[in-house]
Formats: C-alpha cells, structure tokens, sequence
C-alpha cells in the first residue's frame, strides 16, 4: 500500500480571512505534510508495514515511522477539521457532552485552548472520547490518540509550521483564530461514530 497526500477539503485561500493563509497551505500542506507522506512511503517500501493500514502501523510502530505514520494521519485528520463555513459551536450531543464535562462551551473553549498554549514545545492539542463523555488531551511531537486507543473528535496543530507565516511566533493568536474556523460538523461526526 502507497500513501498519498490528500487534498484540502477547501481551497488554499479559503481560509486566508480566518487567520490561515494560502502560503501557510502551501508549506504546511504542500511542503511539510507531503514530506511525513513521502518519508512514510519510503520507510514501509519492502517491509511487513507496506500491507498495513495507517492505523496498524501507529499502534504498532515506534521511531521514524511512527512520527512519519503518525503525522500523516494527525494533518489528514486536522485539515478536516478547519472549515471556511465554520459555525460558533456544537450542536445536539457533542455539544450536551461538552456542557456535561465542562460546564459550558466557554468553559470548554477556555481549557481547550489553555492545553494547546501551554503544551511544550510542537504537537497536538486533541478532543476525544473518554467511555461515554470527552477529555482533553496534549500530544507531543507526533502524539497520537490512536496509539493509546483513543477516538479523536478534533485537534489543533500546535506545530510552529501550522502558524509561523500569519501569525510568527504567537502560538495564542493562532489558537483563538482556530475557532472561527473549526468544523463542529466534522466533529460531531466523529462523536456520533
């Protein structure tokens, strides 16, 4: 099996007004993302993995393939959960769930996005499924839910390469533009599945 690169789900300016330029696609998505792809293939060529899923090689792999797996599957999975047509927040049973854990959406917001500032260093801020409710969880490097058995509902690329172009060293700044453009769609179904 050869991975491949997947395509935005929205154009590479789409979301420009939002806080993430076209440029900042062309390097995270063109440059960066393709590299863990091209470096991913490399690494399975000729082994026991190039017949595994993605999934299979992160639970199973450690090192440089596992960054290079794991980094595939983190991008694939954050491009879809950034949309142009973003709406405020949740609704039906994420959003009773995040009320039920958090209190409330703001409540939600404000630790969701105090997890992915204070997290050292590159890496991931992610919302998954914990039995029937949620919690919030901070990946380093190339942390992913599916190595501990996790379900993913969305993340945040906390990367430097995810907001050095828009927004150069100011990690804060790209974190409140995220929520104008997060795809609670997305995220619902990922809580419903």
């Amino acid at each position: 099996m050869t991975f491949t690169l997947p395509a935005l789900p929205f154009a590479a300016d789409a979301l420009s007004s939002k806080g993430m330029s076209a440029e900042t696609f062309e390097y995270h998505h063109g440059k960066h993302h393709n590299a863990y792809v091209t470096n991913l293939n490399k690494l399975i060529d000729g082994t026991p993995n190039a017949g595994k899923s993605l999934e299979d090689i992160i639970k199973s792999a450690d090192g440089g393939l596992f960054n290079n797996a794991a980094q595939h599957w983190n991008h694939s999975f954050f491009w879809n959960c950034l949309s142009p047509d973003a709406k405020a927040k949740p609704t039906g049973a994420l959003l009773a769930a995040i009320e039920k854990k958090w209190g409330t959406f703001e409540q939600f917001k404000t630790e969701f996005s105090g997890k992915a500032a204070t997290l050292f260093g590159s890496g991931w801020a992610f919302l998954v499924k914990k039995g029937d409710g949620l919690d919030i969880t901070q990946e380093p490097n190339a942390g992913c839910p599916i190595k501990s058995g996790q379900h993913a509902i969305l993340t945040l690329d906390v990367w430097e390469h995810a907001y050095y172009i828009d927004h150069r060293n100011a990690r804060p700044s790209f974190i409140e533009k995220f929520w104008s453009m997060c795809n609670w769609d997305f995220a619902e179904k990922n809580f419903a599945g």
